[in-house]
């Protein structure tokens, strides 16, 4: 059936709505402000003023250890060795250096991020490129052809009475732009509608790890969440436990509750008592009051149940051990680094890969916005990426410069291999130029230097103190 564009808006925003508390479960992950598991109610209460829960922030490090390795530095074009300078003038006039690794941060922790892209009235040249979180935006795709079919942004103005509702609709042919009036969406009066004709939705999804069934991505935190939550109660326990080995649990005999009141006379909680350093009472031993202590309890325990949830941690992600503290007395070799981190560096590069194509695509919509028609050339795009391994910088250059020499690949790509950037690399070039001017105007004024190198210098001159043994005999005679 198909739908009209406020159907297309209200359907859009109902599976939005529908999906957000999950995204925002995700957030607080990532943010480190999840709330407690695994505790019971009556102890939370109980030690609601005395402890805080402590977070072990796993899930964070798992995102950013991937999103570090993820850096795009140019886009080239079929036939092409030098990356596009037009394509990354756009991208850096869009802050895209920037905006591209908040989108990567965010598809990594909530499963996806949009990218948008649209005319810009200021500069027809330059099309406006933005990248928006998934807690503001939503897309559905076309179960034929896979491409998105349509999609909503919404954002908020004003607080409290004074609060408006915005959306933009994205469709095929046509962007939208309503306000939320009386309870009803009506179309913004202070934003015509844009006719592009486009005949595709100018909106692109940056999804972590799709499936066929699941377009719209997976959590990188699915598999760590449980493991984090585990971490955090057993770090928690292990701080309350803290307060009992450093005030070790005593036994009171002969006393009533009566006897637990503060300086007020007021009745001390169970958790006071227990905490208290002095007890002081009227009561005399052969009364019957009498204290008894326990030795300290070891937590040993919770360190190595902590160390546990971390090696697991490690083998669900591909993350070195040393990233989570797990480390010998003896440090590993560079080898013993490089063979660690293999899993996580290959995980980095199925990103680049599948991420890689989202830019593509989303480059060819910058090429349509600015030119009314789709560019045949760009159908080739490739993504440059820069390398997501961590090789040492003698072994790179060696690697690199070996190439070079055999032949292998040519002098540019041998310094995108080195890590230089697009920019870099054209300072280089310019001066290759500058220096190769040079050598043939030497050579046009009949200076043959630069081809045979400077002639060889003649022995040395002896020394004032030393003396030539024909000399010596000439005075002897």
């Amino acid at each position: 059936m198909e739908r009209t564009e406020l159907q297309w808006l209200e359907h859009l925003i109902a599976c939005h709505d529908k999906e957000k508390p999950d995204l925002e479960r995700l957030d607080k992950y990532y943010e480190g402000t999840q709330p407690l598991s695994y505790m019971a109610p009556e102890l939370q209460r109980e030690l609601e003023e005395t402890v805080r829960q402590v977070v072990i922030n796993w899930p964070r490090l798992v995102v950013d250890a991937i999103e570090e390795r993820l850096d795009v530095e140019g886009f080239r074009l079929a036939g092409h060795a030098e990356a596009d300078e037009e394509l990354w003038r756009i991208w850096q006039a869009n802050d895209l250096d920037e905006q591209s690794q908040q989108g990567h941060l965010d598809a990594l922790t909530m499963k996806r991020a949009y990218v948008v892209v649209g005319s810009n009235e200021a500069d027809e040249t330059t099309p406006l490129v933005s990248v928006e979180s998934a807690l503001d935006m939503y897309a559905e795709h076309d179960p034929r052809t896979r491409k998105i079919a349509a999609a909503v942004k919404r954002w908020c103005e004003g607080e409290g009475k004074d609060e408006v509702q915005h959306a933009t609709l994205y469709l095929p042919n046509v962007t939208i732009w309503w306000v939320k009036q009386d309870g009803a969406w009506v179309e913004d009066p202070d934003f015509p509608r844009d006719e592009h004709n486009m005949g595709e939705v100018p909106v692109e999804v940056l999804a972590n790890r799709p499936r066929l069934k699941y377009r719209n991505g997976i959590s990188e935190l699915a598999d760590v969440i449980p493991l984090s939550d585990a971490g955090c109660k057993i770090a928690t326990d292990m701080m309350v436990s803290a307060e009992y080995h450093a005030t070790p649990r005593r036994v009171a005999f002969g006393f009533g509750e009566e006897d637990f009141v503060d300086e007020h006379g007021n009745k001390l909680s169970a958790f006071s008592r227990i905490i208290g350093r002095m007890w002081a009472t009227a009561r005399s031993k052969q009364e019957g009051a009498d204290v008894v202590q326990f030795p300290e309890a070891d937590l040993k325990n919770f360190h190595a149940t902590i160390g546990q949830l971390a090696q697991l941690v490690a083998s669900l992600t591909g993350m070195p051990p040393h990233f989570l503290g797990q480390s010998t007395a003896n440090p590993a070799s560079a080898d013993a680094i490089r063979s660690s981190e293999a899993r996580l560096v290959k995980r980095a590069e199925r990103k680049q890969r599948a991420w890689g194509g989202t830019w593509e695509r989303v480059m060819r919509l910058v090429l349509r916005v600015r030119d009314g028609e789709w560019s045949d050339d760009a159908r080739s795009l490739e993504t440059i990426w820069r390398d997501a391994s961590t090789p040492t910088v003698a072994q790179a250059a060696d690697a690199a410069v070996k190439k070079h020499q055999a032949k292998i690949v040519p002098l540019r790509q041998t310094r995108e291999d080195l890590g230089y950037s697009q920019a870099q690399i054209a300072r280089m070039e310019e001066e290759d130029e500058r220096a190769a001017q040079q050598v043939m105007q030497r050579l046009a004024a009949g200076d043959v230097t630069p081809l045979f190198g400077s002639k060889p210098d003649g022995p040395p001159e002896p020394a004032e103190d030393e003396v030539p043994p024909e000399a010596a005999s000439g005075n002897a005679a």
